[in-house]
C-alpha cells in the first residue's frame, strides 16, 4: 500500500528536500507553497510531485486544499508542517503586525495544518505528524522573539499530540534543524556566515536533505514507538 505524504512549504528549501526524499522512499506526496507560482511549477516538472497552493494561516484554505489533496491522492498517512516564515526585529522595534505574521504561519499554520487531518489518521488507527521547529525554540535568538515563540510552540503541540494519539497508532514528532546550507542561509553575506559555522562544533553547515533524512526515519513504520520526541540536527551547536 502506497502511503500518501502532504508536505507544507514543500516545494523550496527544506520542505524540497522532504519532498523529494519521501517519494525516493515510496510515498506518494503532495506538497504545498504560499506564493511562488513559477517556483513550484518548476518544481512539479522536475520532480513530478503535485504542487497545492493555499495559505496555512487560514484554516479555511488549509481544510480545502487538504480535501483536494486527498481527493487526487488518496487519505493523508504522513503530514509534514513544515511551512514557515521569519519577520525579524529587536522586540523594541517589532510591530504587532510582525508578531501576529509569523505566529499565524508558523504556530497557527500547525493547528490548520494537523486538525482536518487528525481525525482520518484517528478513524484508519495510523498517522505520523513531523513538524518542523528551529535550534532558536530552543534556545531563542537576538530578533526573533516571534519566531521563537513559535517554534517553542510546536514543541508543545507535538508533546501534546503523541499522547492524544498514541492509542490511535498515531505518532507525534519534532524537528529541530540548525543553520541549514538552504538558499536564504546562503544569501547571507560570507563573513557572517563565517561566524555562524565557527559557532558550530562541527564546522560546517547542515545540509538540506539531511534534515530530509530524519523526516524519513520518523514516517517510517520503524519509528513507531518513537513519539513526542525532538531531533536536534545542529551538528552539536546545542543541547537540551
Amino acid at each position: 500500500m502506497v502511503r500518501v505524504a502532504l508536505v507544507t512549504g514543500g516545494s523550496r528549501g527544506i520542505g524540497e528536500a522532504i519532498s523529494k526524499r519521501l517519494k525516493a522512499e515510496g510515498y506518494e506526496v503532495a506538497a504545498t507553497y504560499a506564493g511562488n507560482d513559477e517556483k513550484a511549477a518548476e518544481f512539479t516538472k522536475a520532480t513530478g510531485i503535485k504542487t497545492y497552493k493555499w495559505n496555512v494561516g487560514s484554516y479555511e484554505e488549509s481544510a480545502a486544499g487538504i480535501a483536494k489533496v486527498e481527493a487526487d491522492l488518496g487519505p493523508i498517512d504522513v503530514v509534514v508542517a513544515n511551512a514557515g516564515i521569519t519577520r525579524d526585529a529587536p522586540f523594541h522595534k517589532m510591530t504587532p503586525q510582525q508578531w501576529h505574521e509569523v505566529i499565524n504561519t508558523n504556530l497557527t499554520g500547525v493547528f490548520n495544518t494537523v486538525h482536518p487531518i487528525w481525525p482520518g489518521m484517528r478513524e484508519r488507527k495510523f498517522g505520523r505528524v513531523i513538524v518542523m521547529s528551529s535550534i532558536n525554540g530552543q534556545k531563542g535568538q537576538f530578533g526573533q522573539v516571534n519566531y521563537a515563540a513559535t517554534k517553542a510552540g510546536d514543541l508543545g503541540i507535538v508533546k501534546s499530540l503523541a499522547q492524544e494519539g498514541a492509542r490511535a497508532g498515531i505518532t507525534a514528532n519534532a524537528i529541530c534543524p540548525g543553520y541549514i546550507a538552504t538558499e536564504m542561509v546562503m544569501a547571507i553575506p560570507e563573513e557572517v556566515r563565517a561566524k555562524i559555522v565557527a559557532g558550530i562544533p562541527a564546522g560546517r553547515l547542515g545540509e538540506p536533505d539531511e534534515i530530509a533524512r530524519c523526516v524519513a526515519f520518523l514516517a517510517s513504520d520503524d519509528a513507531g514507538f518513537i513519539n513526542g520526541s525532538t531531533i536536534s540536527a545542529n551538528g552539536a551547536q546545542f543541547f537540551v
